[in-house]
């Protein structure tokens, strides 16, 4: 087997049979070799570089009620929180004076009209305080493709927005059948986003119940189907307050196994897709605690250590047992630097750290 994984792991091109034979590897001979690529590969398309984006969580209010996440609209347990332009502002002078050069701003899902103004607003006061200087990601859900238009002309180039499962029986599973959670809206809202201008980011969650190693391949695949630059995904961890939570608690895989899943997807992707952007997220350290440095080691070039104010973070808890949430926001950039420093990249202040492969596409 381990000759047949090499035969693939050096092929150009890659079928789907390919991507399901590494996504199904066990043998830590044959994931050692896997892993052992992706870093190459990187090395090769985006170099041994890491890039910061300062993440500031500015609210927990949602109209939303995925099933799976701790602030989901329904939960009454969750102490909500917006805060306010000047704290905001606040988190983002200490990121910009401490030369990240990126932030990404994530809150639970609003569309109204306050809340689509005060993005707008927000977004070009950032680029005052910064003099232009700062890249601004947003992570604020489906939204219609004149609000992504507003915020994309006030200043935010990158967005995020997580497809959870390509899987459309798996993606029901996940979210309310109400007629106000459909795939058929996310899809289109990344094609939005993709015709607004923005460099376009989504990701999946990964090793819940019921997914397949060829469901997982298949969100690859989707990924270079709608020309993805920057990918943000990882391992499920169950929140305790939410329907999949309680439903779920028996039956989660293993936490070792969600791990090495998640390496997977991220080693995986960066062979097949080489030059975009790939996070190595929260959710890996929060099952690992060494998830991130094997994150990078795997293919991931981008980091997020949170700025969100202190007296919040502990409020923005899409999963139980967040690591972190008790860090000052210092603590939080050392940590990370001891993280990448382990691994030999070189972390890059005073850049974007734009996606390669959206740059490429504009050539």
């Amino acid at each position: 087997m381990k000759e047949n994984i090499k035969k693939i792991l050096n092929k150009k091109d890659f079928t789907r049979d390919d991507l399901i034979a590494l996504m199904k590897i066990e043998n830590k001979d044959e994931m050692d070799l896997l892993f052992k690529k992706a870093y190459e590969v990187k090395s090769q398309y985006v170099g041994r570089k890491v890039y910061y984006r300062g993440l500031i969580e500015i609210s927990n209010v949602c109209i939303k009620n995925c099933k799976y996440c701790g602030i989901r609209k329904e939960n009454k347990k969750v102490q909500r929180f917006s805060m306010n332009k000047d704290e905001i502002l606040e988190a983002v002078k200490w990121i910009y004076d401490h030369n990240y050069a990126s932030i990404a701003l994530q809150s639970g899902e609003r569309q109204d009209k306050e809340f689509v103004s005060f993005i707008e607003e927000l977004v070009k006061e950032i680029k005052l305080l910064s003099k232009g200087e700062i890249g601004i990601t947003l992570s604020l859900g489906e939204q219609s493709f004149e609000t992504y238009k507003r915020w994309f002309d006030a200043g935010a180039h990158r967005y995020l927005l997580r497809i959870e499962s390509t899987n459309q029986s798996l993606f029901k599973k996940l979210h309310p059948q109400d007629g106000y959670h459909k795939y058929e809206v996310r899809k289109r809202c990344l094609e939005y986003l993709r015709d607004t201008g923005y460099q376009v980011g989504t990701g999946v969650m990964i090793g819940f119940p019921g997914q397949t190693e060829e469901d997982l391949v298949d969100d690859i695949i989707f990924y270079k189907d709608m020309s993805i630059d920057m990918i943000g995904m990882g391992p499920y961890i169950l929140h305790n307050d939410t329907p999949l939570g309680k439903e779920w608690k028996n039956l989660v895989v293993s936490e070792k196994k969600r791990v090495e899943l998640g390496l997977k997807m991220i080693a995986i992707t960066r062979i097949y897709l080489k030059d975009v952007n790939i996070a190595a997220t929260t959710a890996l350290q929060g099952l690992d605690p060494l998830g991130r440095e094997k994150g990078l080691l795997a293919g991931a070039n981008i980091l997020m250590p949170t700025a969100t104010l202190a007296e919040y973070k502990d409020k923005y808890l899409l999963y139980d047992n967040k690591p972190g949430i008790k860090d000052s926001v210092e603590k939080c950039q050392e940590e990370m630097d001891k993280k990448v420093l382990s691994v030999g990249d070189t972390i890059v202040y005073g850049a974007w750290g734009d996606s390669i492969h959206f740059k490429n596409k504009q050539n």
